[in-house]
C-alpha cells in the first residue's frame, strides 16, 4: 500500500522529534517500534535534502547510516535493474548488515527529503521483532526480483 508523502506545515528544519515520531511510526520498517524508541531515533537522525540528480550515496563508499525517504523519490542504480524508492522506503541497510560498503549508487529522482540514521542507532533497533521481520521480508523480495532480472 503506498504511503502518502509527509507534508510538514512549517519548515522541515523546525520539526520536533515528536513530529518525526508520528511520521516514522507510519512506515512499515518502524510500525512496531515503541514510540519512545522512535523519538530517540528522530533525535539521533539528521534530515537531508537533495535535488533531482544529486547523488545521495555512491557504490563502493563506506556505509555508516541508513536512509529513510520522508518525501520525494530516488533511484537505486548498480543492480541488474534500477529500482525506484518512494516515501516510506529505506536504503543503505545492506552496508550496515554486511561488509560495510555501499552496494549501489542512489540518486534523487525528484526533490528528496531523507532522515539519515547513524549505524549505532540502526543497530539498536535490530532486536525489535517488527524491524527484523520487515528487513527480512524486504531483502527476500529484492533477492526474488534480482533472480528474475
Amino acid at each position: 500500500m503506498p504511503i502518502a508523502p509527509f507534508r510538514l506545515a512549517g519548515d522541515w528544519d523546525h520539526a520536533e522529534p515528536g513530529d518525526w515520531t508520528d511520521v516514522l511510526a507510519g512506515f512499515p520498517l518502524f510500525s512496531e517500534v515503541a514510540r519512545r524508541r522512535l523519538r530517540a531515533l528522530a533525535r539521533q537522525g539528521t534530515l537531508e535534502e537533495y535535488g533531482p540528480g544529486d547523488v545521495v550515496l555512491q557504490k563502493g563508499e563506506p556505509g555508516d547510516s541508513l536512509y529513510v525517504v520522508l518525501s520525494g523519490s530516488a533511484k537505486v542504480r548498480g543492480k541488474p535493474a534500477a529500482r525506484a524508492l518512494r516515501t516510506g522506503d529505506y536504503f543503505g541497510e545492506l552496508a550496515l548488515l554486511g561488509d560495510g560498503t555501499r552496494s549501489a549508487t542512489v540518486t534523487a529522482a525528484t526533490e528528496l527529503h531523507v532522515m539519515r540514521v547513524p549505524r549505532p542507532s540502526f543497530e539498536r533497533l535490530l532486536p525489535e521483532a517488527g524491524v527484523a521481520r520487515e528487513l527480512t521480508s524486504e531483502l527476500g523480495a529484492r533477492l526474488r526480483r534480482a533472480e528474475q532480472a
